[in-house]
């Protein structure tokens, strides 16, 4: 691997795309933090969530819903799906031109709201996760299922506004010369926090230090356990009272020298960890390998990634075109295919800081689990 750390990747990104902008560190560091969210974002397609993803969704407190946190991504039940399909024009496809097209199929729009956001515009620039209408309690959705040459045909899915799981996304940079960013401590208190009040299933601590977990029922009754086995009860359960409010929290973290050591958790890492019901971390192997090989030495089939990352970032820049919301569509399918051809490499990127004792392959399962539940009789 050329490059050893984050760091070092950091500033060769910096003299490379960065060299321009006033603060061309700091400028770096959030293109890092886009990538870690990208990264985020195509595992879980590939492993078979792409209609039930939402991005930055407002996230209601559990128990308090006038207070919402806008979250990187949300899996949410689906209610109902349909495909269209939408003749190429090379003009944008927009979520009106989508929805007249659901009207003439009969499917029924009553109650939505239309929005004004493009699923494919004309320079080629997809929106992932589309939205395209909204109602009272759910959202509908649009996605290209697959390009038919003069035709495009869409999936249409309409999700519940009730997620089953969030996904949070968290890196912070340091200034040279100092040891630790002034918000990094703040950046991770404000991940925990919404942790723990996204969810129904609470946590407490005894005085020995052991984590509990309690959840209440519609009658206010309350279930107490340890924590990990109880919220294994509850994903594994058909219990409704258990389930309704229940949002399995999943925290993704990149270090940047201020995170922790190999030796040692930092303060940071340890506020996450006790925090979110998963905490993985992406390593510095796995984010300079997505780097190194798609964006700084791209081979022939990868080189629209790097053009899209460079016309996204470099000064003459005219529209981002790869961010998490926003992708240059054909880094869109080449992103796809390289996700599901190297998906055990992949997922061998990140490592599980908790709970412990458990790995990817069952974060998987909890989540298949969750999505296979019959929401609309939980929900109802």
């Amino acid at each position: 691997m050329t490059y050893e750390s984050v760091d070092k990747l950091q500033k060769a990104l910096v003299a490379n795309v960065f060299h321009y902008a006033k603060d061309s560190k700091k400028a770096a560091g959030r293109a890092l933090g886009t990538l870690v969210e990208i990264i985020t974002y195509y595992l879980l397609k590939t492993w078979g969530f792409n209609n039930h993803i939402s991005i930055e969704r407002g996230l209601e407190e559990y128990g308090n819903p006038e207070i919402t946190h806008n979250v990187e991504y949300s899996l949410h039940p689906i209610v109902r799906n349909t495909i269209i399909t939408i003749k190429k024009t090379g003009k944008s496809i927009t979520a009106s031109k989508i929805l007249k097209e659901l009207e003439n199929q009969n499917f029924n729009l009553k109650g939505f709201t239309a929005k004004s956001y493009p699923l494919l515009n004309k320079d080629g620039i997809l929106r992932n996760a589309c939205t395209i209408a909204t109602a009272k309690n759910s959202f509908l959705l649009a996605s290209i299922k697959a390009d038919k040459g003069s035709e495009l045909e869409l999936h249409i899915y309409e999700q519940n506004s009730k997620p089953f799981a969030v996904f949070e996304c968290k890196r912070v940079g340091v200034e040279e010369g100092i040891s630790k960013g002034p918000q990094t401590i703040e950046k991770a208190k404000q991940g925990a926090y919404v942790a723990r009040t996204a969810s129904s299933l609470q946590k407490i601590r005894t005085e020995s230090g052991e984590m509990h977990g309690i959840i209440y029922k519609s009658d206010n009754t309350f279930y107490i356990k340890p924590y990990n086995a109880l919220m294994e009860e509850i994903i594994y359960s058909r219990d409704a009272e258990l389930l309704r409010r229940f949002i399995l929290t999943i925290g993704v973290v990149s270090n940047h020298g201020n995170w922790f050591t190999s030796e040692n958790h930092n303060k940071e890492l340890k506020v996450l960890a006790q925090s979110y019901d998963w905490l993985l971390f992406l390593t510095d192997k796995g984010l300079s390998e997505f780097i190194e090989k798609l964006i700084m030495k791209p081979t022939k089939q990868f080189e629209p990634i790097r053009e899209a990352f460079i016309s996204s970032y470099s000064k003459k820049k005219k529209k981002n075109q790869f961010t998490k919301v926003q992708m240059n569509i054909e880094a869109d399918r080449i992103l796809l295919d390289y996700f599901s051809n190297n998906l055990t490499a992949v997922e061998n990127w990140f490592n599980i800081i908790s709970p412990k004792k458990k790995n990817l392959t069952i974060l998987k399962d909890e989540l298949k689990e969750l999505k296979s539940k019959n929401w609309t009789e939980i929900l109802k």
